[in-house]
């Protein structure tokens, strides 16, 4: 029996780990890619938050029009982005294909095409702004093509990021039950 301050046990230089069990490779990567969509819908629900925020706030008339712009069209459909995430966080606790399959699909649809639709909505707008300096709707003072713009890049790269990883996640789970059933 190894000790960190005794002696070592006796009959052994501490060479003898290899016949020593391991976890299976595809479950520590099963492990690593949870976690890793986990943080990532983390973010998307905090972008989620804020845009909902920022909807409801324009909405619901709370603050001038001045200070918080109304929203892009783009923004309505991609409040639907929530969906992909719960999705996400019922599939992983019981490594649940479908749900995680629909997840995917639906990142697809309800996140990334109104991204993409949201960038041709306000490449105008954004165009007017940098060529003639000229911005008509703000955020907090900021520009709101730019602050949207800023948002855009970080929840694609997010969404593209958890459709990466449920899809390498999905293989090991596959390469997991494709190895329970060659047994």
């Amino acid at each position: 029996m190894a000790s960190r301050d005794g002696p070592r046990a006796a009959g052994t230089d501490g060479s003898d780990f290899q016949h020593r069990e391991r976890v299976a490779t595809h479950y520590q990567m099963s492990v690593a890619l949870k976690s890793e969509i986990r943080k990532l819908n983390i973010v998307h629900v905090l972008i989620w938050i804020l845009m909902a925020a920022q909807v409801t706030v324009s909405q619901l008339s709370l603050v001038s029009h001045k200070v918080v712009a109304s929203p892009y069209q783009w923004e309505y459909p991609y409040l639907l982005s929530i969906i992909p995430s719960i999705f996400n966080f019922l599939a992983l606790p019981r490594n649940n294909i479908s749900y995680l399959v629909i997840s995917m699909i639906s990142s697809g649809l309800f996140c990334v095409a109104p991204l993409i639709y949201g960038v041709m909505e306000m490449f105008p707008v954004a165009q007017q702004l940098y060529r003639h300096g000229k911005a008509y709707r703000f955020i907090f003072g900021f520009s709101a093509v730019s602050v949207m713009y800023l948002v855009i890049v970080i929840a694609v790269q997010v969404h593209g990021w958890q459709i990466y990883y449920s899809k390498k996640l999905l293989d090991q789970w596959f390469t997991s039950t494709q190895d329970k059933k060659k047994k």
